[in-house]
């Protein structure tokens, strides 16, 4: 899977999570750029991206996570690795 690839999804994933069909994530993207972005949508938005995606996340790798670009290298090297 490619990185563009990649985004089409996420924000697939983003917009339902939250929805509203205007978000557009990039790898800057921070949960202080998406209102309702909270530690409970959080919680959801991990689960929904590991649903999409077949992938799990780590407990410290859900943690940490400090923009979309953190998270979608994440999920490229789990995609990648199965």
């Amino acid at each position: 899977m490619s990185r563009e690839q990649l985004y089409v999804k996420l924000n697939e994933v983003f917009r339902e999570v939250f929805d509203d069909q205007s978000i557009i994530v990039s790898d800057m993207t921070t949960a202080n750029d998406i209102e309702r972005w909270d530690s409970l949508m959080h919680i959801n938005l991990l689960f929904a991206i590991e649903n999409a995606f077949e992938i799990r996340f780590d407990i410290e790798e859900g943690l940490i996570l400090q923009n979309v670009g953190e998270m979608a290298d994440i999920i490229l090297r789990k995609c990648n690795d199965n």
